[in-house]
């Protein structure tokens, strides 16, 4: 059964900083690729970023290219999400989710989420 297990949330100034982790155990050669996903009140559920399991495939929405960065170190079985120039409208509850491929939407194993707040 794979797990997965999000940190790195808080309370952050608008331009500010921030790196989530997300840690699995029980990975699966069936769900190698991580995503990040993110959910403000009353929005739906947003993909924010996505990587392969080499790391040569990542995805970014419009909404934080060029501010977040994903990155992944498989002999911790970490993914990150780094988290710069953060805005108030990122505030949201943060989760990472694994899939077969960041090409589709089968993401069937997701953290319990970490809340991203940005305000002065």
């Amino acid at each position: 059964q794979l797990q997965l297990v999000e940190s790195g949330g808080g309370l952050v100034q608008p331009g500010g900083s921030l790196r989530l982790s997300c840690v699995g155990s029980g990975f699966t050669l069936d769900y190698p690729a991580i995503g990040w996903f993110r959910q403000a009140p009353g929005k739906e559920r947003e993909r924010v970023s996505c990587i392969s399991s080499s790391g040569a495939i990542r995805y970014y929405a419009d909404s934080v290219k060029g501010r977040f960065t994903i990155s992944r170190d498989n002999a911790k079985n970490t993914v990150y999400l780094q988290m710069n120039s953060l805005k108030p409208e990122d505030t949201a509850v943060y989760y990472c989710a694994a899939a077969p491929s960041c090409f589709g939407n089968d993401y069937n194993y997701w953290g319990q989420g970490a809340q991203v707040t940005v305000s002065s």
